[in-house]
């Protein structure tokens, strides 16, 4: 009866023993999405990627799977000199928030949370607030090109980012 569990057992193994291959991509792809998702959030703590999404994070920061089997080299020379890579990274984040920036520079943002929203939440407040102010800037055109939510940063990102800031 052992005997037979041990072949059994043995069959098992050697039938498994070819698909191991396939599966070390797929685990290093999720180590490195994981590995991705923690820089992003660190750097999201640290405040250097100023209103970026992660996907528009992923795309200028992590390299993607057929560039790392491309160049396998590539990561372990930026590593060293860690201090000159830390200094390019706030670069990307401020050119992706620019137009969201410059759109908003023709656009009229409260400065203040309005009083009325005092009995809420502090993101609903803002939420509110800046409802308020989009609409009366509608009526007189002052929003600056901006719709209230639109790719890239649209009136309320900019106006709940002024508020929090």
């Amino acid at each position: 009866m052992a005997i037979a569990l041990r072949g059994r057992i043995a069959v098992a193994m050697l039938l498994a023993a070819p698909a191991a291959p396939l599966l070390a991509p797929q685990a290093h792809a999720v180590s490195a999405a994981q590995a991705c998702y923690q820089k992003f959030n660190a750097e999201r703590k640290a405040g250097t990627v100023k209103g970026q999404t992660y996907k528009e994070f992923k795309a200028a920061q992590c390299a993607t799977p057929e560039a790392a089997a491309a160049a396998p080299a590539t990561p372990a020379t930026p590593a060293a000199p860690a201090t000159a890579a830390t200094p390019a990274a706030p670069a990307a984040p401020v050119a992706a928030a620019a137009p969201a920036a410059a759109a908003a520079g023709s656009a009229v943002l409260p400065n203040a949370v309005s009083a009325q929203y005092a009995s809420e939440s502090a993101g609903k407040a803002r939420l509110h607030t800046c409802l308020d102010q989009y609409k009366a800037n509608k009526a007189t055109n002052a929003n600056g090109g901006l719709k209230w939510i639109q790719k890239g940063g649209g009136y309320y990102s900019v106006c709940n980012a002024h508020l929090k800031g």
